[in-house]
């Protein structure tokens, strides 16, 4: 019997589009890119406790190119790869296989989040892996946007519509990483918060970092009124200094992929 398709949850279109917006944004020298560069300084942290020294690695996300920088200069080489590639990346499709294979390092920040075949996507990962190779995955997870959902509940009022995306919490993610056949999973949360004094600058922030909606079907636009009560909503919750703290709460999977070892008689 077929396999049925996954659910069509996001557009790939869409999501194209965003990860190319988020690219031309990233060129301005004021643009934001705190998750990616933590997901970078986490990856860095993970491999120095492993003591695991790539030789080669594809670097996927790193918009501010920190994490391939810092590899680079441990003489590591280094392939980048994006959906909206830009010159001298590889263009991917994490839903694909990989064009490349044979890496002991495969490092993808803040993009797997928006794929409607997510265990398929981390099979692909694993298999792209060289044997005993390490993937860490992160992207923001259950958790993160409280301020956002809010604002966008009290846009629309009595028929809320789908606005923020679904998101894969600690457990889901170990799971995940069991059934795609990484050794050793590993599966954890960390929160970033971060502190706005506009609903404006939010939404500037997370265009800059891709996390726009890639929805197949999102709610309708809330127009100029539901703009003004998500505003609203979202002054509303300040503090005393009149800012909002909005949260990221950044899921990481890891895992190795696992080598074969010589059958002894």
């Amino acid at each position: 019997m077929a396999t049925p398709a996954p659910p069509t949850i996001f557009s790939p279109a869409r999501r194209r589009a965003v990860r190319q917006r988020m690219r031309s944004l990233q060129r301005r020298p004021d643009a934001a890119c705190y998750l990616a560069d933590d997901m970078a300084e986490d990856v860095l942290n993970r491999l120095a406790f492993l003591r695991h020294e790539p030789q080669r690695a594809l670097v996927v996300g790193d918009c501010s190119g920190r994490l391939a920088e810092a590899l680079a200069a441990r003489g590591c080489t280094v392939v980048r790869a994006d959906a909206a590639p830009l010159a001298g990346e590889l263009p991917l499709d994490e839903e694909q296989p990989f064009p490349e294979t044979g890496f002991d390092l495969i490092a993808h920040l803040d993009s797997l989040g928006t794929v409607n075949d997510l265990p398929g996507a981390l099979v692909h990962i694993r298999r792209a892996l060289a044997p005993d190779g390490l993937a860490i995955m992160s992207w923001c997870g259950a958790g993160s946007v409280p301020a956002l959902r809010a604002a966008m509940v009290a846009a629309d009022g009595e028929r809320p519509a789908a606005r923020i995306h679904p998101q894969v919490d600690v457990r889901a993610g170990g799971d995940l990483l069991q059934r795609c056949g990484f050794a050793q999973p590993m599966s954890d949360s960390r929160m970033l918060d971060v502190r706005y004094a506009s609903f404006t600058r939010l939404l500037e922030d997370l265009r800059a970092q891709g996390l726009s909606s890639c929805l197949a079907r999102p709610g309708p636009p809330p127009g100029k009124a539901g703009w003004a009560r998500a505003q609203a909503a979202f002054a509303a919750a300040a503090d005393a200094d009149g800012r909002v703290t909005e949260r990221f709460a950044i899921l990481t999977l890891s895992g190795w992929a696992k080598a074969l070892r010589p059958t002894k008689f």
